[in-house]
Protein backbone atom coordinates (compact mmCIF):
# COMPACT_ATOMS: atom_id res chain seq x y z
CA UNK A 1 0.00 0.00 0.00
CA UNK A 2 1.35 3.41 -0.98
CA UNK A 3 1.48 6.09 1.69
CA UNK A 4 0.87 9.83 1.35
CA UNK A 5 1.06 12.73 3.79
CA UNK A 6 -1.38 15.61 3.22
CA UNK A 7 -1.03 18.85 5.19
CA UNK A 8 -4.00 21.08 5.97
CA UNK A 9 -6.45 18.18 5.77
CA UNK A 10 -9.14 19.32 8.23
CA UNK A 11 -11.45 20.78 5.54
CA UNK A 12 -11.70 21.68 1.88
CA UNK A 13 -9.18 20.41 -0.64
CA UNK A 14 -7.05 18.67 1.98
CA UNK A 15 -9.89 16.64 3.46
CA UNK A 16 -11.31 15.79 0.03
CA UNK A 17 -7.87 14.64 -1.10
CA UNK A 18 -7.46 12.50 2.02
CA UNK A 19 -10.80 10.77 1.41
CA UNK A 20 -10.18 10.28 -2.29
CA UNK A 21 -6.69 8.88 -1.90
CA UNK A 22 -7.91 6.55 0.86
CA UNK A 23 -10.69 5.32 -1.42
CA UNK A 24 -8.05 4.60 -4.08
CA UNK A 25 -6.29 2.29 -1.66
CA UNK A 26 -3.59 4.61 -0.32
CA UNK A 27 -2.62 4.87 3.33
CA UNK A 28 -3.21 8.54 4.14
CA UNK A 29 -1.66 10.54 6.96
CA UNK A 30 -3.94 13.58 7.14
CA UNK A 31 -2.27 16.54 8.82
CA UNK A 32 -4.40 18.63 11.21
CA UNK A 33 -3.69 21.08 14.03
CA UNK A 34 -6.68 20.46 16.32
CA UNK A 35 -7.71 17.37 18.24
CA UNK A 36 -11.37 17.77 17.21
CA UNK A 37 -10.35 17.75 13.53
CA UNK A 38 -8.32 14.60 14.13
CA UNK A 39 -11.36 12.92 15.70
CA UNK A 40 -13.58 13.93 12.78
CA UNK A 41 -11.14 12.55 10.23
CA UNK A 42 -10.89 9.15 11.89
CA UNK A 43 -14.44 8.37 10.81
CA UNK A 44 -13.92 9.23 7.15
CA UNK A 45 -12.15 6.06 6.01
CA UNK A 46 -10.21 3.15 7.49
CA UNK A 47 -7.15 4.12 5.43
CA UNK A 48 -6.96 7.61 6.96
CA UNK A 49 -4.82 8.25 10.02
CA UNK A 50 -4.98 11.74 11.51
CA UNK A 51 -1.56 13.29 11.97
CA UNK A 52 -1.08 16.19 14.36
CA UNK A 53 0.94 18.57 12.21
CA UNK A 54 1.42 22.34 12.38
CA UNK A 55 3.70 23.32 9.50
CA UNK A 56 4.84 26.45 11.35
CA UNK A 57 6.06 24.44 14.37
CA UNK A 58 9.40 22.59 13.95
CA UNK A 59 8.70 20.30 16.92
CA UNK A 60 5.31 19.33 15.50
CA UNK A 61 6.89 18.57 12.11
CA UNK A 62 9.61 16.42 13.70
CA UNK A 63 7.06 14.40 15.66
CA UNK A 64 4.96 13.90 12.54
CA UNK A 65 7.97 12.69 10.54
CA UNK A 66 8.84 10.20 13.29
CA UNK A 67 5.27 8.86 13.30
CA UNK A 68 5.21 8.40 9.53
CA UNK A 69 8.71 6.92 9.46
CA UNK A 70 7.75 4.28 12.02
CA UNK A 71 4.64 3.38 10.03
CA UNK A 72 6.61 3.01 6.79
CA UNK A 73 8.84 0.31 8.28
CA UNK A 74 11.73 1.01 5.92
CA UNK A 75 9.61 1.74 2.84
CA UNK A 76 9.70 5.03 0.96
CA UNK A 77 6.92 7.59 1.35
CA UNK A 78 5.03 7.75 -1.96
CA UNK A 79 3.73 11.30 -1.68
CA UNK A 80 3.74 14.58 0.20
CA UNK A 81 0.92 17.02 -0.57
CA UNK A 82 1.66 20.52 0.73
CA UNK A 83 -1.86 21.90 1.02
CA UNK A 84 -1.89 23.90 4.28
CA UNK A 85 -2.52 27.56 3.56
CA UNK A 86 -4.25 30.79 4.56
CA UNK A 87 -5.64 33.78 2.64
CA UNK A 88 -6.67 37.17 3.99
CA UNK A 89 -7.76 40.09 1.87
CA UNK A 90 -6.15 43.48 2.23
CA UNK A 91 -4.50 46.33 0.29
CA UNK A 92 -0.75 45.74 0.56
CA UNK A 93 -0.04 49.41 1.26
CA UNK A 94 -1.82 49.21 4.62
CA UNK A 95 -2.28 45.50 5.40
CA UNK A 96 -0.63 44.75 8.76
CA UNK A 97 2.81 43.24 8.37
CA UNK A 98 1.88 40.51 10.86
CA UNK A 99 -0.80 39.32 8.42
CA UNK A 100 1.59 39.43 5.49
CA UNK A 101 4.25 37.50 7.41
CA UNK A 102 1.66 34.91 8.48
CA UNK A 103 0.93 34.14 4.82
CA UNK A 104 4.60 33.42 4.22
CA UNK A 105 4.99 31.43 7.45
CA UNK A 106 2.18 29.03 6.51
CA UNK A 107 1.92 29.02 2.71
CA UNK A 108 5.60 29.16 1.82
CA UNK A 109 7.96 28.53 4.73
CA UNK A 110 5.58 25.92 6.15
CA UNK A 111 5.50 24.05 2.84
CA UNK A 112 9.28 24.22 2.57
CA UNK A 113 9.77 23.09 6.17
CA UNK A 114 7.50 20.09 5.60
CA UNK A 115 9.31 19.29 2.36
CA UNK A 116 12.76 19.36 3.96
CA UNK A 117 11.50 17.20 6.82
CA UNK A 118 9.78 14.54 4.71
CA UNK A 119 12.09 14.41 1.68
CA UNK A 120 14.41 11.83 3.30
CA UNK A 121 11.40 9.49 3.53
CA UNK A 122 10.51 10.25 -0.11
CA UNK A 123 13.83 8.86 -1.30
CA UNK A 124 16.83 10.82 -0.08
CA UNK A 125 17.37 8.01 2.45
CA UNK A 126 18.58 5.54 -0.16
CA UNK A 127 18.45 2.63 2.30
CA UNK A 128 14.65 2.69 2.12
CA UNK A 129 12.96 0.29 -0.30
CA UNK A 130 10.45 1.13 -2.99
CA UNK A 131 10.12 3.76 -5.70
CA UNK A 132 10.94 7.40 -4.96
CA UNK A 133 7.97 9.54 -3.97
CA UNK A 134 6.51 12.78 -5.27
CA UNK A 135 5.89 16.22 -3.83
CA UNK A 136 2.64 17.93 -4.85
CA UNK A 137 2.44 21.61 -3.95
CA UNK A 138 -1.02 23.17 -3.97
CA UNK A 139 -0.50 26.61 -5.44
CA UNK A 140 -3.28 28.65 -7.10
CA UNK A 141 -4.33 30.71 -10.07
CA UNK A 142 -2.88 33.38 -7.78
CA UNK A 143 0.51 31.80 -8.34
CA UNK A 144 0.35 33.08 -11.92
CA UNK A 145 -2.09 36.03 -11.84
CA UNK A 146 -1.90 38.52 -8.96
CA UNK A 147 -5.33 39.91 -8.10
CA UNK A 148 -5.76 43.09 -6.09
CA UNK A 149 -6.36 42.61 -2.36
CA UNK A 150 -4.79 39.15 -2.36
CA UNK A 151 -1.22 40.35 -2.81
CA UNK A 152 0.23 38.57 0.22
CA UNK A 153 -1.45 35.30 -0.76
CA UNK A 154 -0.41 35.67 -4.42
CA UNK A 155 3.18 36.44 -3.44
CA UNK A 156 3.44 33.20 -1.48
CA UNK A 157 1.88 31.19 -4.31
CA UNK A 158 4.20 32.75 -6.92
CA UNK A 159 7.11 31.80 -4.67
CA UNK A 160 5.78 28.28 -4.15
CA UNK A 161 5.56 27.83 -7.92
CA UNK A 162 9.23 28.81 -8.18
CA UNK A 163 10.28 26.49 -5.35
CA UNK A 164 8.38 23.65 -6.99
CA UNK A 165 10.30 24.09 -10.25
CA UNK A 166 13.65 24.31 -8.47
CA UNK A 167 12.89 21.28 -6.29
CA UNK A 168 11.91 19.22 -9.32
CA UNK A 169 15.18 20.02 -11.08
CA UNK A 170 17.33 19.46 -8.00
CA UNK A 171 15.66 16.26 -6.79
CA UNK A 172 16.06 14.47 -10.13
CA UNK A 173 19.27 13.05 -8.68
CA UNK A 174 17.09 11.00 -6.28
CA UNK A 175 14.25 10.35 -8.72
CA UNK A 176 11.88 12.46 -6.60
CA UNK A 177 9.38 14.54 -8.59
CA UNK A 178 7.82 17.89 -7.60
CA UNK A 179 4.55 19.00 -9.18
CA UNK A 180 2.37 22.10 -8.81
CA UNK A 181 -1.42 21.97 -8.76
CA UNK A 182 -2.85 25.47 -9.14
CA UNK A 183 -6.65 25.49 -8.68
CA UNK A 184 -8.99 28.31 -9.48
CA UNK A 185 -12.14 28.93 -7.43
CA UNK A 186 -13.04 25.95 -5.25
CA UNK A 187 -16.27 25.55 -3.28
CA UNK A 188 -15.23 25.11 0.35
CA UNK A 189 -16.61 26.14 3.79
CA UNK A 190 -14.34 29.21 3.77
CA UNK A 191 -16.99 31.05 1.72
CA UNK A 192 -19.73 30.48 4.28
CA UNK A 193 -17.42 31.88 6.95
CA UNK A 194 -16.62 34.93 4.84
CA UNK A 195 -20.32 35.63 4.24
CA UNK A 196 -21.03 35.55 8.00
CA UNK A 197 -18.66 38.45 8.67
CA UNK A 198 -20.69 41.63 9.13
CA UNK A 199 -18.04 44.12 8.10
CA UNK A 200 -14.88 44.03 6.07
CA UNK A 201 -11.81 45.89 7.28
CA UNK A 202 -10.50 48.93 5.39
CA UNK A 203 -13.94 50.63 5.31
CA UNK A 204 -12.33 53.97 6.11
CA UNK A 205 -9.83 53.84 3.27
CA UNK A 206 -9.89 54.65 -0.44
CA UNK A 207 -10.24 50.92 -1.08
CA UNK A 208 -13.58 50.55 0.77
CA UNK A 209 -15.73 50.27 -2.36
CA UNK A 210 -13.33 48.23 -4.48
CA UNK A 211 -12.58 45.68 -1.74
CA UNK A 212 -16.32 45.24 -1.09
CA UNK A 213 -16.87 44.50 -4.79
CA UNK A 214 -13.89 42.17 -4.80
CA UNK A 215 -15.20 40.28 -1.76
CA UNK A 216 -18.59 39.82 -3.45
CA UNK A 217 -16.92 38.43 -6.56
CA UNK A 218 -14.79 36.09 -4.44
CA UNK A 219 -17.88 34.84 -2.57
CA UNK A 220 -19.77 34.21 -5.80
CA UNK A 221 -16.82 32.57 -7.49
CA UNK A 222 -16.13 30.37 -4.49
CA UNK A 223 -19.69 29.14 -4.14
CA UNK A 224 -19.84 28.33 -7.83
CA UNK A 225 -16.30 26.98 -8.00
CA UNK A 226 -15.12 23.45 -8.55
CA UNK A 227 -15.98 20.94 -5.83
CA UNK A 228 -12.89 20.03 -3.80
CA UNK A 229 -13.36 16.43 -4.92
CA UNK A 230 -12.39 17.50 -8.45
CA UNK A 231 -9.12 18.90 -7.16
CA UNK A 232 -8.58 15.66 -5.25
CA UNK A 233 -8.76 13.74 -8.52
CA UNK A 234 -6.11 16.01 -10.02
CA UNK A 235 -3.90 15.43 -6.99
CA UNK A 236 -4.28 11.69 -7.50
CA UNK A 237 -3.22 12.11 -11.12
CA UNK A 238 -0.17 14.14 -10.07
CA UNK A 239 0.80 11.40 -7.60
CA UNK A 240 0.04 8.41 -9.83
CA UNK A 241 0.43 9.24 -13.53
CA UNK A 242 3.48 7.51 -15.04
CA UNK A 243 4.33 10.71 -16.93
CA UNK A 244 2.84 13.58 -14.91
CA UNK A 245 2.76 17.20 -16.01
CA UNK A 246 4.95 19.66 -14.13
CA UNK A 247 1.88 21.78 -13.41
CA UNK A 248 -1.87 21.21 -13.41
CA UNK A 249 -4.44 24.02 -13.55
CA UNK A 250 -7.93 22.82 -12.54
CA UNK A 251 -9.82 26.08 -13.11
CA UNK A 252 -13.55 26.58 -13.82
CA UNK A 253 -14.13 28.30 -17.17
CA UNK A 254 -10.42 27.91 -17.73
CA UNK A 255 -10.21 29.80 -21.02
CA UNK A 256 -11.58 33.06 -19.61
CA UNK A 257 -10.44 32.68 -16.00
CA UNK A 258 -6.88 31.55 -16.63
CA UNK A 259 -5.66 30.88 -20.17
CA UNK A 260 -6.46 34.30 -21.64
CA UNK A 261 -5.73 36.48 -18.56
CA UNK A 262 -2.37 34.78 -17.99
CA UNK A 263 -1.32 35.73 -21.53
CA UNK A 264 -2.62 39.29 -21.64
CA UNK A 265 -0.19 42.23 -21.34
CA UNK A 266 -0.08 43.30 -17.70
CA UNK A 267 -1.36 46.82 -18.43
CA UNK A 268 -4.41 45.33 -20.16
CA UNK A 269 -5.09 43.19 -17.11
CA UNK A 270 -4.66 46.28 -14.90
CA UNK A 271 -7.46 48.01 -16.83
CA UNK A 272 -9.72 44.97 -16.53
CA UNK A 273 -9.24 44.86 -12.75
CA UNK A 274 -9.73 48.64 -12.50
CA UNK A 275 -12.99 48.54 -14.43
CA UNK A 276 -14.35 45.54 -12.61
CA UNK A 277 -13.64 46.73 -9.08
CA UNK A 278 -13.64 50.52 -9.41
CA UNK A 279 -9.90 50.95 -8.91
CA UNK A 280 -9.61 54.43 -10.39
CA UNK A 281 -8.08 57.60 -9.02
CA UNK A 282 -10.51 60.48 -8.33
CA UNK A 283 -10.85 63.16 -11.03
Amino acid sequence: MKTVVITGASTGIGRAAARHMAEQGWQVFAGVRKAEDAEALQGDHANIAALMLDVTDPASISEAVATVSDALEGQKLAGLVNNAGIAQMGPLAVQPMDEIRAHFDVNLFGAMAATQAFVPLLGMETTRSGAPGRIVNITSVGGVISAPFLGAYAATKHALEALTDSLRRELMVYGIDAIAVGPGAVATPIWDKADSEDELPYQNTAWAGPIQKFAEVMLGGGRNGLPPEEIAKVIETALSDPSPKARYAPVPNKLTNFSIPSRLPKRWLDKIFAGRFGLKAPD
